[in-house]
C-alpha cells in the first residue's frame, strides 16, 4: 500500500540506534552495534519468506535502496524469486563480458611471442579477423556452438580449404584460451563442426618448386644484377624462407656467417634461438653485389621504401613464364640433398631452419651443425654455378 512506504528519512536511518527498521513494501534497515548497517528485502513467494540483501548502507542510500526494493518487488510480482533472479542475470553478465572476440584478442596476445616478429608480418589472426569475428565476434563464447561454427565457416569450407582449416585451428585455440580462463565452454565444437561440414574437396596446393636438375640454369640466367635478381640468387644458394633473406641486413653478417634472429623465424616453436647460416663463397660474392645496392642497411631495398615485397620475386618468375615459385627452392634444395649427396637427415632438416626431435632431444643436441652445413652449401653453391662464367 502506497501510505505503508517510505516510513524511514535520511536523517533517521543515519541517526537510528542498533535494531532493524521498516521502511515499508518489505524494505528493512538492519543496524549492528558495530556500527555496520545493511539493506534488506523481505518477500513471500510460494508461502516462503526470503531476505534479499541490497547493499551496505550508506554506501547505498535510502533513495537507492527504495528503487532496487521496488525493482525486486516488481520480480516476485511475476512469480519468480528475485535472489535467483539476480544470480541468473549476474552469470548472464558475466557471460556477456566474454565475447569471442574479445577472447581472441586476448589469445592472441598470449602467443605473440611463438610468432614471427610477434605476429606483426604473419596471418595468424587473419583467418579469425575476416572470416570468424564478423559473425560470432559479438557472442559469448560459453554460447557457441558446433551449428554456429558449421553455420560461419561452410561458405569457405570447400571454397578456400586451407584458409577454413586455419581459421578452425584458431578458433579451437579460442575456445582452449576460455576454458583455461576457467569459461564453461565446449572444447569439442571444433571437432563436433568439423563432422557436420564433411570432409574438404579441396586438396592443400604446394607451392610449386623447380627440379633440381633445371636450379643452375635458372641460376645462371639471373645476371641483370637487380636487386630482385641477386635477391633470388641468395635465396636459392641459403635455401631459407623469404622474410628472412628480404629482411637481411649488414648487422647479421659476420664473415661468412649470416645470423637470422629468431623472430624472423618460421617455424622453430620450442627454440628461441638464432638460427645461422652458412654462407658459400658464391654467396658472399652476391652480397658483396648487394651492398652496392643497400638501403639503411637493408641489402634488398624496395623501389621507395623498406625492403621488397613478398611478391616481386614471384612476379618476376611469372614474367619468365615459369609455374615454379621462390618457395619452391627450399624444396629444390631438400631434394638435391636426398637424392645426389648422403647428408645425413638432421644435417638436412637444419640446414633449412627446421626444429627436428623433442624437447628432451633438442635439450641434449647442443650443436646445429654448423661445420657440416658449411660443406654442404659450399656443395650446392658450386652445383648452381657450374658452367657459369661470372
Amino acid at each position: 500500500m502506497k501510505h505503508a512506504l517510505h516510513r524511514l528519512t535520511a536523517t533517521k536511518a543515519k541517526s537510528a540506534d542498533a535494531g532493524k527498521y521498516s521502511d515499508g513494501g518489505g524494505l528493512w534497515l538492519y543496524k549492528r552495534r558495530d556500527g555496520g548497517a545493511q539493506w534488506v528485502l523481505r518477500y513471500t513467494l510460494f508461502g516462503r519468506r526470503h531476505e534479499m540483501g541490497l547493499g551496505r548502507f550508506p554506501d547505498v542510500s535510502l533513495k537507492e535502496a527504495r528503487e532496487e526494493a521496488e525493482k525486486w518487488r516488481a520480480v516476485v510480482r511475476q512469480g519468480k524469486d528475485a535472489i535467483k533472479e539476480r544470480e541468473r542475470q549476474r552469470r548472464e553478465a558475466e557471460r556477456n563480458m566474454h565475447l569471442l572476440r574479445d577472447i581472441a584478442a586476448d589469445a592472441f596476445e598470449s602467443r605473440k611471442a611463438e610468432l614471427k616478429a610477434d605476429g606483426k608480418a604473419g596471418r595468424w589472426f587473419t583467418p579469425l579477423e575476416l572470416h570468424v569475428l564478423p559473425k560470432l565476434g559479438g557472442m559469448p563464447i560459453a554460447e557457441i556452438d558446433q551449428r554456429d561454427i558449421r553455420d560461419t565457416l561452410a561458405p569457405i569450407w570447400h571454397a578456400k580449404a586451407d584458409t577454413a582449416r586455419k581459421a578452425m585451428n584458431r578458433l579451437n585455440i579460442c575456445l582452449r584460451h576460455a576454458a583455461a580462463l576457467g569459461l564453461d565452454v565446449d572444447l569439442q565444437a571444433t571437432d563436433k563442426a568439423k563432422a557436420l561440414l564433411g570432409k574438404q574437396r579441396h586438396t592443400v596446393q604446394h607451392v610449386p618448386s623447380m627440379a633440381w636438375q633445371d636450379v643452375p640454369a635458372f641460376y645462371q640466367s639471373l645476371s641483370g644484377g637487380s636487386v630482385t635478381e641477386l635477391a633470388l640468387r641468395l635465396l636459392i644458394l641459403t635455401a631459407v624462407r623469404s622474410y628472412p633473406l628480404r629482411h637481411i641486413h649488414e648487422d647479421q653478417i659476420d664473415g661468412d656467417v649470416w645470423t637470422i634472429p629468431a623472430t624472423s623465424m618460421k617455424g622453430r616453436v620450442g627454440t628461441t634461438s638464432d638460427f645461422r647460416v652458412p654462407l658459400s663463397d658464391e654467396a658472399v660474392r652476391v652480397i658483396d653485389e648487394a651492398r652496392k645496392l643497400s638501403r639503411g642497411g637493408y641489402l634488398f631495398p624496395g623501389v621507395r621504401t623498406g625492403v621488397i615485397s613478398d611478391m616481386t620475386m614471384s612476379a618476376f618468375m611469372k614474367r619468365r613464364g615459369l609455374e615454379a615459385r621462390p618457395h619452391g627452392f627450399r624444396s629444390s634444395f631438400r631434394d638435391w640433398c636426398a637424392e645426389a649427396t648422403n647428408t645425413p637427415r638432421e644435417v638436412a632438416e637444419t640446414s633449412l631452419g627446421h626444429v627436428s626431435g623433442g624437447a628432451v632431444e633438442r635439450a641434449y643436441r647442443r650443436t646445429d651443425y654448423l661445420e657440416q652445413r658449411r660443406a654442404l652449401m659450399e656443395s650446392w653453391g658450386e652445383l648452381v654455378c657450374k658452367n657459369s662464367h661470372r
